[in-house]
């Protein structure tokens, strides 16, 4: 498997267009290459900018998720918010203020749809066929520091790949075993991307493995009912 970082240039906040970056920037996409893009610049490209003078990040905080939780950690002497957004638990529901210009960036509005028209803009510049697109956000894993790249929105494969059925290598049956493809492609791709001023928000992975591709939105196939969740106990810790 390859992973290709593209560094561009500077998406500028409130507003730029993503169009005219890839434009200038991806001079290629092969059969197959599944393409990460940072949520940042999609989010940038529809104009979801605050600036940080018209209002407090708690108000927005509060204006953005669908649930807070009521807790506050205090890391490197800032508040810090656990809130769910996207079916993702997330900081502050993804706002993010670092390479924002004096701007609070929010996440991009129906990432799945704004992957879609991504995908359908390659597959129509490069002729392909088979193609998939990853909007991709820092997120923290519990009991780790530091940020890994997770999936908040994709168009154009099945995100999992599943093992009932099949047998392991002593022969022992798997019941319930999945693998989640398309946040392992989302951490590999943002590993190359970086968190701070590479000033590369897109990479692409080429070969990377038996990628199911399909032309529809599979992103319900990804989401776990919260009552069948193995985390289900920590929201119930703080409500």
């Amino acid at each position: 498997m390859e992973v290709i970082g593209i560094q561009t240039r500077i998406m500028q906040p409130p507003k730029d267009d993503i169009y005219a970056l890839f434009d200038e920037s991806v001079e290629e996409m092969r059969e197959k290459d599944v393409l990460i893009v940072s949520s940042k610049i999609m989010a940038i490209h529809q104009g979801r900018c605050i600036s940080v003078s018209e209002i407090d990040k708690e108000d927005l905080v509060n204006q953005e998720a669908e649930k807070i939780f009521s807790y506050y950690n205090e890391a490197c002497g800032r508040n810090f918010r656990l809130t769910l957004k996207g079916n993702t638990l997330v900081s502050s529901a993804g706002i993010d203020e670092s390479n924002g210009n004096e701007y609070y960036i929010l996440w991009p509005e129906n990432p799945v749809k704004l992957c879609k028209e991504i995908r359908a803009y390659f597959v129509q510049r490069f002729s392909l066929k088979n193609f998939a697109v990853i909007c991709v956000d820092s997120h923290s894993v519990p009991l780790r520091y530091g940020a890994v790249g997770i999936s908040i929105g994709y168009y154009g494969m099945h995100p999992l790949k599943k093992y009932a059925g099949t047998r392991d290598l002593f022969d022992r049956a798997f019941v319930c075993e999945t693998s989640n493809k398309v946040d392992m492609l989302a951490g590999a791709g943002t590993l190359v991307m970086g968190e701070g001023k590479e000033q590369c928000p897109l990479s692409i992975i080429r070969g990377g493995g038996d990628i199911e591709f399909v032309n529809k939105d599979t992103s319900k196939e990804l989401f776990v009912p919260l009552e069948e969740d193995i985390h289900k106990p920590l929201f119930e810790i703080f409500p």
